[in-house]
């Protein structure tokens, strides 16, 4: 009974859930740039690259566990490349984008990349047939995960219209990639007053302004001043904060040749040391192969073994004096170093102004022509689905209430129920919600120089479990150090322990 109330529960939820999605996107049709969802077959709608290093062969395929549909990285080492036009470019100057897809890493992602670029128009030099990583990008979004690198990426490639160049800027405290097999959904939106946000299943992660020089590296808006390269570091200049004494005198006491050790003449020879027993003797047992010849072979000799009454005793052999620290030793003498009185700093070059300054009010976006998935790739079962170009926020709220959090929420009640046939519900629950929480610490902002060294921890904890405790006492330990270190100032905290 009780069953069966809950699966009647969870269809009038679904059917809420698209009812509402349906009076949304209805509503809001004409904001809808683009909507892929891979329900037919994406051959004649989107074009595969033919250039030769792109070997990678895209497939139709159910997302594992679903009806539902998506495009498939099916192989493993290898290049893909994809693209699809939209039927006018879209113009980023006016109003709010959203830019928005699914992505299930079936089997995992160690390394690889499973972000879209958003192309600019082909005047910029690039077709269909030929799209590959040179081709002219407006926008890269999406997740990438190989070695040190774990992030969300967002790449704006910018114009600078001083040099007519473009320059990639990314944005800064990227999120972290979600570690686990299921379906996540990425959102990225471009706000008319500069706001970016970008949103991982629904959940702001990282708000940034575009003209904000904290936000993006290098940021759209060069330094008013620059360092001139022209100027040069006086011949006379002293960066030496101490120097050794000139007036200090080697201690007419200091012996520099005196060893570091000297034997121990106290030492005494423990009693019932065998000073005739060999540490090692021939092994009696052993035997003269058969077909050994002297001439050829050489004379065989009987292979060694530990002495057994050197087992008993305290030692055997010769027995010598062990060596000790020398009290009287010094090393080297070297004057003590004092205050430079000469000492005028680190030598930096004079700013001057920066002659590529410009300012903006808003990016110089231009517009976006076309969709397409580039990567390289060590992960197979890598699927993308449900691809949005909107102008309207709740356009992409309502896809992700109807197309994907029913997938996520059965996706999530399976993982479970094999966690608990497993007899791991306990322990593997808890590591699981630890190491979710550990990648969200690690996105934190004022840890940002420790970002990839707390990754690298967590990542070792997810392949070795029994460490998860260790892993979550050395994370806390970092952030506990690093805030002693803002409040009360000193050295820079070091992960090579952890």
């Amino acid at each position: 009974m009780v069953q069966r109330m809950a699966v009647s529960l969870r269809f009038a939820l679904l059917l809420f859930a698209a009812f509402v999605s349906f009076q949304l996107i209805s509503a809001s049709d004409d904001a809808t740039i683009l909507y892929e969802s891979f329900d037919e077959s994406f051959e004649g709608r989107w074009i595969v690259s033919q250039k030769d290093e792109y070997k990678g062969v895209w497939k139709h395929s159910k997302s594992e566990g679903h009806e539902d549909y998506g495009l498939l990285v099916g192989e493993p080492a290898k290049k893909y490349a994809i693209v699809k036009e939209l039927d006018e470019p879209l113009s980023l100057k006016d109003g709010t984008v959203v830019l928005q897809y699914e992505v299930r890493l079936q089997n995992g992602l160690e390394c690889g990349g499973a972000y879209l670029k958003y192309l600019r128009p082909q005047e910029a030099g690039w077709v269909s047939k030929e799209f590959d990583n040179e081709s002219p990008y407006m926008i890269m979004f999406g997740p990438d995960k190989c070695g040190a690198t774990n992030k969300v990426h967002f790449i704006l490639k910018h114009k600078n219209p001083k040099s007519g160049e473009y320059i990639e800027h990314h944005l800064k405290n990227p999120p972290s990639v979600p570690s686990d097999k299921l379906t996540h959904v990425y959102t990225a939106i471009l706000k008319p007053d500069n706001e970016l946000r970008i949103l991982i299943d629904g959940e702001e992660k990282q708000k940034a302004n575009f003209l904000a020089a904290d936000d993006f590296q290098p940021p759209l808006i060069p330094e008013k001043t620059i360092p001139d390269p022209d100027d040069k570091k006086p011949e006379d200049w002293d960066e030496r904060a101490k120097i050794p004494d000139p007036d200090a005198v080697k201690p007419e006491d200091w012996d520099e040749h005196a060893p570091m050790e000297i034997e121990d003449e106290d030492a005494v020879k423990p009693e019932g040391w065998l000073d005739d027993e060999p540490e090692e003797i021939d092994d009696p047992e052993a035997t003269k192969p058969e077909d050994w010849d002297d001439e050829e072979d050489g004379e065989w000799e009987a292979p060694k073994i530990d002495n057994p009454k050197c087992e008993a005793a305290p030692g055997c052999g010769e027995w010598k004096r062990p060596m000790k620290r020398n009290p009287a030793y010094k090393g080297k003498w070297h004057a003590p170093h004092i205050d430079n009185p000469n000492y005028k700093g680190i030598w930096k070059p004079q700013q001057i102004p920066n002659p590529n300054y410009f300012e903006l009010d808003k990016p110089d976006f231009e517009p976006i022509a076309a969709v397409g998935i580039e990567i390289w790739t060590m992960q197979d079962g890598i699927l993308f689905d449900n691809i949005l170009i909107s102008k309207d926020e709740k356009v992409a709220e309502s896809y992700r209430a109807s197309a994907w959090k029913p997938k996520f929420d059965v996706e999530k009640e399976k993982l479970k129920a094999e966690e608990a046939a497993a007899g791991s519900d306990g322990l593997a629950g808890f590591q699981k919600k630890v190491f979710d929480l550990l990648y969200k610490v690690a996105d934190i902002p004022f840890l940002d120089a420790y970002k990839l060294k707390i990754i690298d921890v967590i990542e070792k904890g997810e392949k070795q479990p029994n460490l998860t405790i260790g892993i979550l006492v050395s994370v806390v330990a970092v952030i506990i150090t690093v805030l002693f270190k803002i409040i009360f100032g000193g050295k820079k905290v070091s992960l090579e322990s952890l």
